[in-house]
């Protein structure tokens, strides 16, 4: 039976990654899919790309993308979305439906919160609406698991305020545990991570 999945995590966990393992998976035993990507994040020219190296080509979706009407006369075996805190409350009722009436699996991989701690309007919806919900883990300089992220601007100050949504990599945006996450925010500095003895 065809699940909803939603894969989250902070920034630098690799979704990316997973996502593409996944798509390989299903390649390798012959099996189609439909890969899609936000048109809005355009650092890899269209592509899913990891930080390690790997990528494939994917189709954009926007605002406007009906997956609905994209994907529901088609024979696939799943659907995989990366960047999918970007996604609409709409989309994740559409990509509910390919599910529920349609029986193909879909796979979301996103940030759960963005750089203020709130969530993204796409992952809010996929946490209300997925049937089955997986943390992806990365750590936090100090150690901890990472749950966070901060922006910071090119002379290293974090980003209180700003558009919700502004596309960096590891120039912009640093994953956290939410104690240094907390401590970033009322400083204003990125803080110096030291191993914690004792």
């Amino acid at each position: 039976m065809a699940k909803l999945y939603f894969y989250y995590s902070t920034m630098n966990a690799g979704k990316s990654t997973a996502l593409l393992q996944a798509a390989h998976n299903y390649a390798e035993r012959g099996m189609k899919t439909l890969l899609f990507t936000a048109k809005l994040d355009d650092r890899a020219g269209g592509r899913i790309a990891s930080r390690i190296g790997i990528d494939t080509q994917a189709q954009h979706f926007e605002a406007q993308t009906d997956f609905w009407e994209h994907c529901a006369g088609a024979v696939l075996d799943c659907i995989l979305i990366d960047e999918a805190q970007f996604l609409t409350k709409a989309q994740v009722r559409q990509l509910a439906r390919l599910v529920d009436e349609a029986d193909i699996p879909v796979m979301c991989y996103g940030l759960r919160t963005d750089f203020r701690g709130e969530l993204f309007e796409g992952s809010a919806a996929l946490l209300a609406w997925a049937d089955t919900l997986s943390e992806l883990k990365t750590i936090c300089g100090c150690g901890r698991k990472a749950t966070m992220v901060v922006r910071i601007t090119a002379a290293g100050r974090v980003e209180r305020s700003g558009a919700q949504v502004e596309i960096g990599g590891n120039e912009r945006y640093v994953s956290m545990c939410r104690r240094h996450f907390s401590e970033a925010l009322r400083t204003g500095q990125c803080p110096e991570f030291r191993p914690e003895r004792g």
